[in-house]
């Protein structure tokens, strides 16, 4: 029955693809709903219920939005961890190497078809429960880049700019030890090298090569793309290391305050912050 549900997903999704010219979304539509599903259960459902239990004050007497902010920094962890590991996977396919702008496989295939369900949801919730433009835009811009990855095209890449997450699983544990009370403490200025460090490795640095060595590639086929793919590509490459550089001074001024002085000690603080 279960497979019965999966093929009836994708043939509905079948006709849009095609006409869409993403072959591959029809193929993988199932794990991109099952995904915008999951990560809303896990924002929804599951994060309230876990994190009453395990932080009765620092949630459980939190304010709505701040309960809110609280379950997406939850959801993005979990997508965090899963997708580097399912991402690293697939660092080592020949089709991908030996093609790097069309090359396919089926394992790439469903890491993206993951990250593009998840980036719906994180498109949705930015715009719903607006607070900065700047998570709008990122939430739209990797939807495009990855949604459009089912063409095929770039798979290579998507893959590889999956890493970046690996700061997010570091930033995320970075807020929730300001919300339970550990501002200034040695747990977070340990976990605060973790972050600067991974976050300007995985993004500023390896995002940087990635980048370069994308522009030869996607230079060497131009002719063979739609100018939308070339300017959504190109135009979110630059405009996300841009946004990468921009955050990554805010978290070095964010953490330079943090621990000047002594520590804050175990006051909670339950506002909505973002970096």
């Amino acid at each position: 029955m279960i497979q019965d549900v999966r093929l009836q997903i994708r043939e509905f999704a079948s006709p849009a693809a095609q006409k869409l010219g993403i072959g591959k979304i029809s193929d993988f539509a199932d794990i991109i709903l099952l995904s915008l599903v999951f990560f809303t259960t896990v924002h929804n459902s599951f994060s309230p219920a876990v994190s009453g239990v395990l932080f009765p004050v620092s949630y459980g007497k939190a304010g709505k939005r701040a309960r809110n902010n609280w379950d997406i920094r939850v959801a993005s962890l979990v997508h965090a961890i899963l997708i580097i590991f399912l991402a690293g996977r697939c660092l080592n396919l020949p089709s991908l190497d030996q093609n790097r702008a069309f090359g396919w496989h089926e394992d790439a295939g469903f890491v993206i078809a993951i990250s593009t369900g998840y980036f719906i949801w994180d498109t949705l919730e930015s715009i719903v429960h607006f607070s900065d433009i700047g998570f709008v835009i990122h939430g739209i811009s990797c939807l495009l880049i990855y949604g459009l990855s089912l063409t095929p095209f770039v798979p290579y890449y998507a893959v590889r700019f999956l890493f970046w997450e690996l700061s997010t699983v570091f930033l995320n544990i970075h807020w929730f030890l300001d919300k339970t009370g550990k501002t200034g403490s040695t747990l977070q200025l340990a976990n605060g090298i973790f972050l600067i460090t991974t976050f300007f490795c995985a993004r500023c640095v390896w995002g940087a090569m990635m980048s370069y060595d994308f522009f030869v590639t996607l230079n060497s086929v131009y002719d063979q793309v739609l100018t939308p793919y070339l300017v959504i590509y190109g135009g979110g490459n630059v405009l996300l290391q841009g946004l990468n550089w921009f955050w990554f001074t805010k978290m070095i001024v964010a953490l330079a305050k943090r621990f000047q002085g002594k520590p804050s000690g175990h006051k909670v603080v339950n506002g909505k912050t973002k970096m």
